[in-house]
């Protein structure tokens, strides 16, 4: 598989299934129809998990998983880790097929170039928050002080700095799932593997912690795969959406892309409650023309505001660009049309 400068992590043909494989199924995938193979295999009882999935993970971007339970997200993401074994297909992270790498190879990979979060925190109870933080460097024979300087830098980073010396059971859920983050990142990884590390927070936890995690990205410029089953989650995180059913990617794309272009029906279903002016901007629904003398929007601004300016009995707002220049500008008509939403309610 070719090494392209902007993928750092590709995937190609991946399946996972649970069962008995048939004899030579790596090469059925390759000559026969998906379909085909998922009928044979169902008949005999087994189990295609991930069904002849492809796609590529960008470098610096943030891809969100999704879909709902037993869709295939978190085996797939497992698979991607190789913490599950696929059964035919290739992972390439910086070109090379990690499905080939020896056990000891795999676990170097793990150790310097992946880092992962779960759901669950996973901390060692015996531990302080700076040795739970530093124990993957001791487990690499780093010395004392050189690990708990790199910890003490990650705690301050995810704003516990004044927990180091904090017990698991002495911190609250969130402050233990930063302590697992700051783990994750001791080794500096180039890619990081997030499965719902939010979900078990409740909900104002969890949007700190989604706060936490923006700024962390912005600070740090990491590859990131992270699994959500919340889509307004996964369009205030994500670069792109994939959406995953029966162990299938049914559709890949931008959050607006997602929600104005639905692939078919079961993604336009999974989107049908997600409040569009929540994920979509002034940008995307921005017309030529001029608005003199209405409200001023821009164009990176929520389609929320605009909606609140067409409330109050405007029918057009003049949009600006980034240097406060004219853009163009947006209509009540057009906000109807495209979101399928009335400024009325």
């Amino acid at each position: 598989m070719p090494d392209t400068p902007d993928v750092i992590l590709e995937c190609r043909n991946l399946w996972k299934v649970f069962g008995n494989l048939p004899g030579g199924f790596a090469d059925q995938v390759t000559t026969r129809a998906a379909d085909d193979i998922v009928t044979d295999l169902q008949a005999t009882g087994a189990v295609p998990a991930i069904r002849d999935v492809s796609l590529d993970v960008r470098r610096g971007e943030i891809l969100m998983i999704m879909g709902l339970s037993g869709s295939g997200k978190s085996t797939l993401l497992r698979c991607l880790s190789r913490l599950v074994e696929p059964s035919a297909g290739a992972v390439c992270f910086e070109g090379q097929d990690i499905l080939t790498l020896k056990d000891r190879q795999l676990t170097d990979l793990r150790r310097n170039a992946f880092g992962m979060v779960f759901q669950s925190f996973g901390l060692l109870d015996h531990l302080n928050a700076r040795d739970n933080v530093a124990f993957p460097l001791r487990v690499q024979n780093v010395p004392k002080a050189e690990r708990h300087r790199r910890a003490d830098e990650l705690l301050d980073l995810v704003g516990l700095g004044d927990r180091k010396s904090n017990f698991p059971h002495e911190l609250s859920g969130g402050q233990q799932q930063r302590v697992s983050i700051a783990r994750s990142l001791i080794s500096d990884p180039d890619l990081w593997f997030l499965d719902e590390p939010f979900s078990a927070l409740d909900p104002l936890i969890r949007r700190q912690m989604q706060d936490e995690f923006l700024r962390l990205q912005t600070t740090l410029g990491k590859t990131i795969v992270f699994v959500t089953h919340d889509f307004l989650e996964a369009a205030r995180l994500g670069d792109r959406i994939a959406i995953m059913r029966d162990g299938q990617l049914v559709q890949l794309g931008t959050p607006r892309a997602i929600i104005l272009s639905p692939a078919d029906d079961y993604v336009r279903d999974f989107v049908a409650d997600v409040p569009a002016s929540r994920i979509l901007h002034v940008a995307d629904l921005v017309t030529e023309g001029a608005a003199d003398g209405a409200p001023q929007v821009h164009l990176k601004d929520p389609l929320e505001l605009a909606i609140d300016h067409f409330l109050s009995g405007h029918e057009a707002l003049q949009v600006l660009d980034d240097n406060d220049l004219p853009a163009g500008q947006i209509r009540r008509d057009d906000l109807h049309v495209l979101t399928g939403q009335s400024a009325h309610g």
